[in-house]
């Protein structure tokens, strides 16, 4: 069976390309793409010229407050990734109270009108904590109780560098299986997968010089001098920095500011929000990532083009779903429709959860 997909909040396409990637080995059973939407323009650009430039009119370019559910290609399949940033455990965490925190309501829309099979949500780790937790427990709700038939829901969270992604990024992710299929998915297996270093990812081949996207960041004199100081694994706050390069700031303490990459380990989460100290940092190289280097933490193949400013790239790689995890995810749906077994762990809650940004 070859399912149809829609998405809300797409994105540059990581959830997209990771789903039209997925093969189970099995003739006649895939996802293909059938409609997208996202309020960004450079955003909607660089989906319709991956994922779609055959049907470029598919991606439509709207805030969802103003789109037309009604008028949509019926679909198979339901997958989007709402905002998180009312959600994260960097920043306020709003929840509902925030600006962000309801936009999920649309994917409930959705599933209410086209009622397809399964639906995929993501979203931060931090969605589990926000509200006291009530938050999380109201979004499962209405989707457990959508469309005519509801949907079992099977909630995880994701640590996508146990899938072999060079990027430490954990996700709150609930595939919905539509009640009346009388199907369980199950969590897929990391057990097999090897541990990939961001060294690897960004060196392994080695990038051309004229790959898109790759242009090399400009530092001012005192950020090169600041790094200078600052081993691989540091940052700004645990390096020993002279008394004239160390940042003077209040309130502000996260982690990932001017820290420096390990190589031998994957990445820290790749974020798509935050001013200066928060591009991630080359290892050896006194500078920031190029926005390529940074796809290839998201695991996006070098001939993915994004397009747009060297900031809205940033924005759009970072706020991405890693390419190859998704696929990874939508693999196991896949199989979990065809009969197929295959490997799989106990879902994971989280007691601890990682301060990481969407």
């Amino acid at each position: 069976m070859i399912f149809e997909l829609g998405e809300l909040f797409c994105g540059p396409g990581g959830l997209a390309k990771g789903a039209i990637s997925a093969d189970i080995g099995r003739p006649g059973w895939g996802i293909r793409h059938k409609w997208a939407n996202d309020f960004d323009a450079n955003t909607c650009e660089t989906y319709r010229k991956n994922i779609c430039p055959d049907d470029e009119e598919s991606v439509i370019c709207k805030d969802v407050h103003k789109l037309d559910i009604d008028g949509l290609r019926p679909i198979d399949a339901l997958a989007f990734g709402a905002p998180c940033n009312d959600f994260s455990l960097v920043g306020k965490q709003k929840g509902f109270d925030g600006q962000y925190g309801p936009l999920y309501s649309y994917g409930v829309k959705v599933l209410n009108k086209y009622q397809p099979f399964w639906f995929l949500f993501e979203n931060v780790s931090g969605i589990k904590s926000a509200n006291d937790g009530k938050a999380f427990e109201k979004i499962q709700s209405d989707m457990r109780a959508a469309g005519d038939y509801g949907y079992d829901l099977f909630p995880n969270l994701y640590y996508f560098e146990q899938y072999g992604i060079p990027q430490a990024r954990h996700r709150m992710i609930i595939v919905g299986i539509r009640k009346d299929q009388h199907l369980e998915f199950k969590i897929p297996s990391y057990e097999n997968y090897k541990m990939k270093t961001c060294c690897e990812a960004i060196e392994v081949p080695p990038i051309a010089h004229n790959a898109p996207n790759n242009e090399l960041p400009k530092q001012s004199k005192t950020v090169v001098e600041r790094l200078k100081h600052i081993n691989p694994g540091e940052n700004a706050w645990t390096a020993e920095i002279p008394p004239e390069l160390q940042l003077h700031v209040a309130r502000t303490r996260l982690s990932q500011i001017y820290k420096r990459l390990d190589p031998t380990k994957p990445a820290y989460t790749v974020t798509g929000s935050g001013g200066g100290g928060t591009h991630v940092y080359h290892w050896s190289e006194p500078r920031a990532l190029t926005n390529r280097e940074r796809a290839r933490l998201q695991t996006f193949k070098d001939d993915y083009v994004f397009y747009g400013s060297k900031e809205s790239v940033r924005r759009q790689i970072g706020m991405a779903v890693p390419v190859d995890g998704a696929r990874i995810i939508f693999e196991a749906i896949l199989k979990t429709f065809a009969g197929i077994p295959y490997e799989h762990v106990e879902p994971r809650w989280g007691d601890q959860l990682s301060a990481d940004a969407g």
